[in-house]
C-alpha cells in the first residue's frame, strides 16, 4: 500500500499546485491514498468550506487540521457534510466533527488517519498523549495501516509522540512549522516518523507568506498584515510504502515536486 501525506498546504498557491498535479501524481507515483494536511489553504490561516470541497476533489482522500482549524467559520456545518475533514482529536469536547477516521474503501485495505494537536506554543486543549491513547483503545484490530498527523510546534513534543506510539501505529508524521525535516526514520519499534513533513505552497517564504512583511514586524515589533507568498509552489510531504497486512512501514521518503 503506498501513501503520500502532504504538509500544510498553503493559501492559493498550494491549491493550485494540487488542483493541477495531483491527479498526474497519484497516477505517476501509483499511489493508493493521499492525505493532507489542509488548515492554512485559505489565506495562509484556516479552511473555508468551498476551499476544502474543492480540495477533496482534487484528489485528496483525508484531509487533517491544525490550530487554524476553526478560524473560518464556514467550515463549522461543512464538517456535518463531510467524514473526511478531520479536526485535532484532543480538541475539548463538543467542538464539531472529529478527529479519527477509518476508512474501509472498496478499492484497497482499510486504513486509520489520526489527528493531533500539540500543547507546547499552542492553543490551550486537551492532552493529545491521553487522546492518542484513547483512540487507539477503540480502534478496529482489523485495520493495522494507522496513520497519525501530530500538528505540533515544539520537536521535543513531537519526537516523545513518535516513541510514545511507536510499535502502535504506522506512522507519526509531524506538521505545522512548515519546514521539512531531514530525520525520517523506522523507529525502534517500527513506526515510521519524520518530525515535520513540509509545506505545500510557496516554499520561497516566510512559512508561506511575503517575507518583506515578516521582516518589518522581526525589525520593528508592530503588528503587520502578512500576505500569502507569490513565489512557485512546491509539493511536499512523506511518501510511505505500508505492509497491509501488518500495518508496518516498509519505507517511509521526504518527497517534493516542484
Amino acid at each position: 500500500m503506498r501513501i503520500l501525506v502532504l504538509g500544510d498546504v498553503f493559501g492559493r498557491p498550494g491549491r493550485s499546485i494540487l488542483f493541477e498535479r495531483l491527479r498526474q501524481v497519484r497516477r505517476d507515483y501509483a499511489l493508493d491514498r493521499v492525505v493532507a494536511n489542509g488548515e492554512n489553504a485559505s489565506g495562509g490561516l484556516g479552511l473555508t468550506a468551498k476551499a476544502a470541497r474543492q480540495l477533496l476533489e482534487a484528489g485528496i482522500d483525508v484531509m487533517t487540521g491544525g490550530n487554524h482549524t476553526f478560524r473560518r467559520s464556514d467550515i463549522i456545518p461543512f464538517f456535518e457534510t463531510t467524514d473526511r475533514l478531520l479536526r485535532p482529536a484532543n480538541y475539548p469536547p463538543g467542538a464539531p466533527g472529529a478527529g479519527c477516521l477509518v476508512c474501509r474503501p472498496k478499492d484497497g485495505p482499510p486504513y486509520a488517519v489520526i489527528n493531533l494537536l500539540g500543547r507546547t506554543f499552542m492553543p490551550a486543549v486537551d492532552c493529545p498523549f491521553a487522546t492518542a491513547e484513547t483512540l487507539l483503545a477503540g480502534l478496529p484490530a482489523d485495520v493495522p495501516v494507522r496513520l497519525v498527523d501530530f500538528h505540533a510546534e515544539a520537536t521535543s513534543e513531537k519526537k516523545a509522540m513518535g516513541y510514545f506510539l511507536d510499535g502502535r501505529v504506522s506512522a507519526v508524521l509531524g506538521t505545522h512549522t512548515h519546514i521539512q525535516t531531514a530525520d525520517a526514520q523506522l523507529l525502534p519499534r517500527g513506526t515510521a516518523y519524520m518530525t515535520d513533513i513540509g509545506l505545500t505552497g510557496p516554499v520561497a517564504s516566510a512559512l508561506g507568506m511575503d517575507p518583506e512583511e515578516v521582516i518589518a514586524r522581526f525589525r520593528t515589533g508592530l503588528p503587520r498584515r502578512f500576505v500569502v507568498s507569490k513565489a512557485a509552489p512546491e509539493m511536499q510531504g512523506a511518501l510511505l510504502d505500508i505492509d497491509a497486512a501488518t500495518g508496518k512501514v516498509v519505507t517511509i521518503t521526504p518527497w517534493r515536486l516542484a
